[in-house]
């Protein structure tokens, strides 16, 4: 019962403190009653020797405090984080996207006419697998590899000529 008038005598200043810092009033609601849950929860501990309404402002006002550097630090990641996003977004016009989805479909084309084992050898070493790598996941020799690779990339360029002929 106690608690409960102490809730209703400083509950209105408590939340025009944090209020008036914050700016935002759901988050103002959420900080006053955190700092009222504290209050519960320390005057269940000890309840000699508390001030209520002066405990309750100072905690509000870190709490409010808090809640304002966390808003600051979190804008300042996101805004950090966007300006990269946009540095690193690809700046391409729908001609030079269309022209790089056509090309990417040529070479995939290319692939699926060349014999197995020489498109996963291309794809494999194109997407930064080492000869040692490629040898142990196509179980070959790591010495063939080079002189395959090689055989690999004429069959493949033969096969995309071939492609822009038909055109």
């Amino acid at each position: 019962m106690e608690f409960e008038r102490l809730f209703l005598e400083h509950w209105p200043a408590v939340y025009r403190v944090v209020h008036r810092l914050v700016g935002d009033p759901a988050e103002a609601e959420d900080l006053a009653l955190e700092a009222f849950l504290r209050l519960y929860r320390q005057t269940e501990k000890q309840a000699d020797g508390l001030h209520p309404g002066g405990w309750l402002y100072r905690v509000a006002t870190h709490l409010g405090l808090n809640s304002i550097r966390r808003w600051k630090r979190r804008e300042h990641y996101e805004l950090t984080a966007g300006k990269y996003a946009l540095e690193e977004a690809d700046q391409s016009s729908p001609a030079e996207i269309l022209a790089r989805q056509e090309e990417q479909q040529q070479v995939r084309l290319a692939l699926s006419r060349m014999n197995e084992r020489q498109s996963q050898l291309l794809i494999l070493r194109h997407s930064g697998l080492s000869y040692k790598e490629i040898a142990e996941t196509l179980d070959l020799a790591p010495a063939s590899i080079g002189p395959l690779l090689v055989r690999a990339e004429r069959e493949f360029e033969k096969q995309y000529h071939a492609l822009a002929k038909e055109e």
